[in-house]
């Protein structure tokens, strides 16, 4: 059977012009092994993207593969209104030993744009029922990423996935200036005061009032092109949300669980958000879930008697998963067990190291930003001026095919090359994968 023939007969593949899947068809993938992918031909890829960020562990984990093996024997799923099961109250169980301080109530979600959803509906409800129903907008940050159903959309700022529906959606309020790379103050991220953070406090005092909440993506901005910005910036935020009762949102689904080098951004900031919401590594990129977590506080407002009508009425039908727990808890498990998220973080100082080593000798590249083993090359035209490529040219995505063709899946950020690997992932592949990217950069900008 011609796969690819049939593939495209019926599928219409996410986040894609499918027009271009004329000249690049889907690549038809048979089977996983840590941070290898295996096609039906045989053709190994390494997968440093982590398969959109979820992959922890690498693909296959025999650890995971087993709890879900022995979950599924016991039960596959049970509607979780008034009813729950072990998996679910152990995994929350396990969580309280790592999220930050104050977070203790657990909604459960089936992906990253529902717990955002949970999270927006959430903060609102909980300030009409304690007395200030004026606070009914957001506050967001410029080109964030929060989702891509209605309300994720809107407290999104990326207009590649958002300025054709913003006739549908919330009229956010929106705060500029993290752009480190391209600072108006002329400052660095590793040393400078967040003076951009005035934009923030002018928002704030124009708008608290009616504001419920303002949501962030913790220290990386990833769909941005994978910007860094400082924890001191979480910091100032936190006490401005506690000067003007709004509410903190952590957007923690592609930067938990060790993805910037301890288990949670906001961890770098040593203070808590009122709401963090989880998805992507949570269970290793194995199952579909998602959990908005708040506190004590917020819980309480919606506990009342039923006719009251204070209860969240937000659900979906494989909230609390079974199978998706036991995944997760076999995650924390290991993440303990094999010291993780330790080792990563020290290999990824050699990550680094031989990134820059290679590519800032290049003209092209502006910058190359690191948090974690998570690294950023943003390419340029011109690398005094900071001009911006020709978008035109798509040159991230003729990298992007040319370095599948070497057994590499890049998946650029426009024209930003980025390595998001699984924390599994050994120095020996970082060598093999920054030289790809290295070599089919040069053949694209002719260097």
């Amino acid at each position: 059977m011609d796969w690819q023939k049939e593939d495209l007969k019926y599928v219409w593949h996410p986040c894609s012009q499918m027009k271009d899947y004329e000249t690049l068809p889907p690549i038809v993938i048979e089977r996983g092994k840590g941070i290898n992918l295996y096609d039906i031909n045989g053709k190994c890829y390494k997968d440093v993207i982590s398969s959109w960020w979820c992959n922890l562990l690498g693909h296959s984990n025999e650890r995971i593969n087993n709890a879900i093996k022995k979950q599924l024997d016991a039960l596959e799923h049970v509607i979780f209104a008034n009813f729950t099961h072990k998996p679910a109250i152990n995994l929350c169980q396990k969580l309280m030993e790592v999220i930050p301080k104050g977070l203790c109530k657990f909604n459960f979600a089936d992906n990253g744009s529902s717990a955002i959803e949970m999270s927006l509906k959430m903060s609102f409800q909980y300030h009409y029922q304690t007395g200030n129903p004026q606070k009914k907008r957001f506050m967001a940050l410029a080109d964030a990423y929060h989702g891509e159903t209605l309300g994720a959309l809107a407290v999104g700022g990326v207009d590649l996935y958002s300025e054709l529906y913003k006739p549908l959606l919330l009229d956010v309020i929106r705060i500029e200036g993290l752009d480190c790379f391209r600072c108006p103050w002329g400052k660095c991220r590793d040393n400078c005061k967040c003076e951009c953070f005035c934009r923030a406090e002018e928002a704030f005092k124009k708008y608290g009032d009616e504001t419920a909440a303002i949501i962030v993506e913790p220290l990386l901005q990833g769909s941005a092109g994978m910007k860094i910005y400082p924890p001191l910036y979480l910091k100032k935020l936190r006490e401005l949300c506690n000067k003007y009762n709004v509410h903190l949102i952590a957007d923690e689904i592609a930067t938990g669980y060790g993805r910037t080098g301890k288990m949670f951004a906001f961890d770098h900031a040593e203070v808590s958000p009122d709401i963090m919401c989880l998805s992507k590594g949570l269970t290793g990129g194995y199952m579909p879930m998602a959990i908005a977590i708040t506190t004590q506080k917020i819980y309480d407002a919606f506990y009342d008697d039923y006719l009251k009508g204070k209860a969240f009425m937000h659900s979906h039908t494989y909230s609390g998963n079974p199978l998706a727990c036991s995944a997760a808890i076999e995650v924390l498990n290991i993440l303990k067990d094999e010291n993780i998220i330790e080792k990563a973080n020290e290999k990824a100082l050699y990550f680094n190291k031989i990134i820059k080593e290679k590519f800032l000798q290049l003209d092209f590249v502006g910058e190359v930003r690191s948090i974690g083993l998570i690294n950023a090359i943003e390419l340029v035209k011109d690398k005094n001026t900071k001009e911006a490529l020709d978008y035109k040219k798509r040159t991230g995505y003729q990298i992007y095919k040319k370095a599948l063709q070497n057994g590499v899946l890049l998946r650029p950020l426009g024209d930003v090359i980025y390595f998001n690997p699984p924390l599994v992932i050994e120095k020996s592949d970082m060598d093999f994968v920054t030289d790809v990217a290295l070599k089919c950069t040069k053949e694209i900008l002719n260097i």
